[in-house]
């Protein structure tokens, strides 16, 4: 009762008006001066609302989808392969990633189990080299499915040349040893401005990052 607001002004603090919850839900989540731009606010005012983690994790994705569906990259000057492979990728976000999900034909249920433990097994979508696979499938490019094996394909671009030298289309990796290929955990693809197309984690959905959003830059490939 202490947060009810009337939104629509007609006089009356409803829970069950759609615009006068809204605000009041916006009025407690907000409350002793929370910044829900910052992560830790956000998960505690979240968590204020319903005490349970699961809670907080099933609405932290849904803010990831709608964050992810509301960007869109400047593609202008992109055309060809690379645009096709790009508009393709883009064209999945907010598909939840799933450990060893996605095939050249789309997402698909993944396996279980990835490094930090969980399972992919009940999830339909991406992981990072399968989301890889499936958008460059679609200008008829095959690709091995592990990132790994994905820096093997085509001009690589060393990490020395910084990120400048990435161009929209290109894949981009990330290793636990840069220098040595052979540690590439992810892969990514440039869509241009610092920023790529990019399957995660467990717990996110495919969206836009910038390129400094995972550790270990190891360089490109350069297929288109």
């Amino acid at each position: 009762d202490g947060v009810g607001k009337d939104a629509n002004a007609d006089r009356t603090a409803d829970p069950h008006n759609a615009d006068d919850a809204a605000l009041g839900a916006a009025v407690y989540l907000c409350g002793n001066g929370r910044d829900l731009t910052k992560e830790p606010q956000l998960r505690a005012a979240i968590f204020q609302y319903n005490r349970s983690h699961a809670y907080v994790a099933n609405v932290r994705g849904w803010i990831d989808q709608y964050t992810a569906a509301a960007k869109s990259p400047a593609l202008a000057n992109v055309t060809g392969d690379a645009r096709t492979v790009i508009e393709a990728a883009l064209a999945q976000r907010g598909v939840p990633y799933s450990w060893g999900g996605g095939t050249a034909k789309g997402p698909s249920t993944g396996i279980c189990c990835s490094p930090s433990g969980k399972s992919g097994a009940r999830i339909k979508g991406f992981d990072c080299s399968g989301l890889t696979t499936y958008a460059y499938a679609q200008a008829g490019i095959r690709l091995p499915r592990t990132a790994a094996a994905q820096a093997g394909v085509g001009q690589r671009i060393p990490a020395s040349a910084g990120t400048r030298a990435l161009k929209p289309g290109d894949l981009v990796f990330y290793a636990y040893a840069p220098g040595r290929d052979s540690t590439i955990y992810h892969v990514g693809i440039y869509v241009g401005s610092g920023q790529m197309v990019n399957a995660a984690r467990p717990g996110t959905v495919v969206r836009l990052d910038a390129v400094d959003a995972m550790s270990g830059y190891a360089g490109g490939a350069r297929l288109l």
